[in-house]
């Protein structure tokens, strides 16, 4: 796989001359990517254990992608719609609704580990999954970003975390510095058997109906596979070959070459639906996750 690293489009740290902005991000973020990484960054984000044994010991049923997956896709992708999208009255009112749905996500007895929904450093490490994935789907279907508009991007981005409880702060200072930490931190990262087999049957698709699973499950294992850091990938036990990644790469060359041609509103779907079902929800008093 080749992933966006620094060397990769010769990038070189700037100090940004222009500033993102929700109405601006909407040029550069396709919503394809949405389908095509989820899941793959749903491993991405878990192997750090304290945000994996959160997930899979949480008690809010309502939230499991293993019992509501339809739920999950719509509060998650509300969520990053939200975050890149949203405005600040948007983004404050998600936060209070995770915020009630994270407040018993916290170690349970006999945990192997101990987590807190609310750590900064967790949701530093979630955010910084969130952003990689995005930058790294720009750059399969699009190429490389100019440099200018990639640290703009990049800082911008940190909204993935601080939509929550991460810190400003805590999101490192520029894209240079955000790939030494990922780097870092990535090679730190494994898989216990428990995880394994959570990842296995999301991957496979076994929180839904056999038809969709029969249909969809081969070619969404093949995706997740393409799309996993080849750390995490030797981590699942996953095979992929150059043969491999020329059918993915063509794949996307082939999506790339739609979507991206699309006009915006059909270009962001489904960030932009979600994002305005969120504030229907809002207006109407109903549950926003």
């Amino acid at each position: 796989m080749t992933a966006p690293l620094r060397n990769f489009d010769e990038y070189q740290p700037v100090d940004p001359i222009q500033t993102m902005t929700p109405a601006t991000v909407r040029e550069h973020i396709d919503g394809v990517a949405a389908f095509l990484g989820g899941a793959a960054n749903v491993v991405m984000q878990l192997s750090l254990r304290p945000v994996a044994y959160g997930v899979m010991e949480s008690d809010v049923d309502s939230g499991k992608v293993t019992l509501r997956p339809a739920k999950r896709l719509r509060t998650t992708l509300t969520y990053i719609a939200v975050a890149l999208l949203g405005n600040d009255d948007d983004r404050s009112a998600y936060r209070e609704a995770v915020n009630t749905s994270h407040r018993t996500v916290h170690t349970k007895p006999g945990s192997p580990v101990k987590y807190n929904a609310f750590d900064p450093k967790l949701q530093l490490w979630v955010a910084a999954c969130l952003y990689w994935g995005i930058d790294d789907l720009i750059h399969r279907m699009r190429g490389p970003m100019d440099p200018v508009t990639a640290e703009a991007l990049y800082r911008y981005s940190a909204r993935l975390g601080t939509t929550l409880q991460m810190r400003e702060e805590m999101w490192p200072a520029t894209r240079d510095d955000f790939y030494a930490y990922w780097e870092t931190n990535l090679a730190t990262k494994s898989i216990d058997e428990r995880t394994r087999v959570y990842f296995n049957d999301l991957t496979d698709l076994k929180m839904l109906a056999w038809p969709l699973r029969f249909a969809f499950g081969g070619v969404h294992r093949f995706i997740v596979t393409a799309l996993l850091p080849p750390h995490l990938r030797a981590e699942m036990s996953m095979s992929w070959s150059a043969r491999d990644e020329r059918l993915f790469a063509g794949l996307l060359r082939l999506i790339s070459a739609v979507w991206t041609r699309l006009p915006g509103p059909l270009r962001l779907f489904p960030y932009n639906f979600y994002l305005y079902d969120m504030r229907l929800r809002r207006r109407f008093g109903r549950p926003l996750v």
